[in-house]
């Protein structure tokens, strides 16, 4: 039987918006037409991704639709051009990439942060690609999804061939996102210069993370073997998105890792009892996980900066932040 905390989690899990994957666990057109347009002389090989629809939300940013066959589909893009995508027209610019959460989607970073503003005079390519509600960022183990052979191959590639993205490149993601970004830059060494993972769980070893993993993509119809295996029968699987079993694959990169202490706050005002319920128990297992993982980083020479905040819950006001706080680095770590 479950202790009434668990209980009550359960009663109000569904109503959290932001994050449902790891919060519910404790229990995861045309351009402008003075736009440059994608090479029209490029003729996409059939496993390569092709942009197969753009439209103009703004100035300088854009819903991109991209047909991928790694995921067999279209995915959405969320784009927000360079200032001087249109003064140099045959420039390369730096790219951020933006990683959502769990039970989210490409425009939670525009809808709930002020990226678009701070962005406003940098000539970076921002990034912000679908990763389903609850696609863990992977390559799943039953077989498809292909989340990561999208974000880093087939994506990366289609950035730089239709708008202009150098190699220069930070990723920023929270959640099931940081958790992302950090198996990415693990994966794929050299692709990131920074990587922040904002208010993710580090350590699949953690018995508390297996449970959540266990209830949660329970609850959301998802069993977590089909994901990455079986624990036990295919633990180098497991292994292998687990960051804190593979701290030197991090050398090169700078990693940032930021953390509430789960206490609500003067930022949770407002909010419904529920939702700041599950927001507390979202965050309540982070900041230890983080600086284990943070100290064993460090130990294998692995450039690490971390933030450690009081109060601070599983929710966007916090996100938005600390976006802020890191921005200027992420701006110098990919000056070309």
């Amino acid at each position: 039987m479950l202790p009434p905390v668990w209980i009550i989690f359960r009663k109000y899990a569904k109503k959290n918006l932001l994050c449902l994957s790891l919060a519910a666990a404790l229990l995861s057109a045309e351009a402008h037409a003075a736009e440059r347009k994608p090479d029209a002389s490029h003729r996409p090989h059939p496993t390569d991704a092709r942009v197969t629809g753009v439209k103009v939300l703004d100035k300088r940013t854009r819903d991109v639709t991209v047909r991928s066959p790694a995921m067999g589909t279209s995915v959405p893009v969320r784009v927000i051009l360079p200032v001087n995508w249109n003064r140099k027209p045959k420039a390369t610019f730096p790219v951020v990439y933006m990683f959502h959460g769990g039970d989210d989607d490409y425009t939670s970073w525009t809808r709930e942060t002020d990226v678009k503003a701070l962005a406003k005079n940098s000539d970076v390519l921002v990034v912000m690609p679908d990763a389903g509600r609850n696609g863990y960022y992977s390559d799943w183990f039953a077989g498809g999804p292909r989340w990561e052979t999208f974000h880093t191959r087939e994506l990366v590639r289609l950035m730089e061939k239709e708008f202009r993205a150098s190699r220069s490149r930070a990723v920023v993601g929270l959640s099931m996102g940081g958790l992302g970004a950090l198996n990415y830059a693990a994966h794929h060494r050299g692709m990131f210069r920074y990587v922040a993972s904002m208010s993710s769980y580090v350590d699949l070893n953690d018995p508390a993370v297996r449970l959540e993993l266990a209830l949660g993509t329970r609850q959301e119809g998802i069993d977590i073997k089909d994901v990455w295996g079986d624990p036990v029968k295919n633990a180098k699987v497991w292994q292998a998105h687990n960051p804190a079993a593979m701290p030197r694959a991090f050398r090169g990169t700078h990693i940032h890792l930021s953390a509430g202490s789960s206490e609500p706050g003067p930022l949770d005002e407002g909010r419904s009892s529920g939702v700041v319920l599950a927001s507390v128990l979202g965050e309540a297992p982070l900041q230890g996980q983080v600086t284990a993982f943070a100290r064993s980083l460090r130990s294998a020479g692995v450039d690490v900066t971390t933030h450690l905040y009081r109060p601070g819950t599983h929710s966007w006001p916090y996100w938005r932040a600390e976006l802020h706080g890191i921005w200027p680095s992420v701006m110098k770590s990919i000056r070309q």
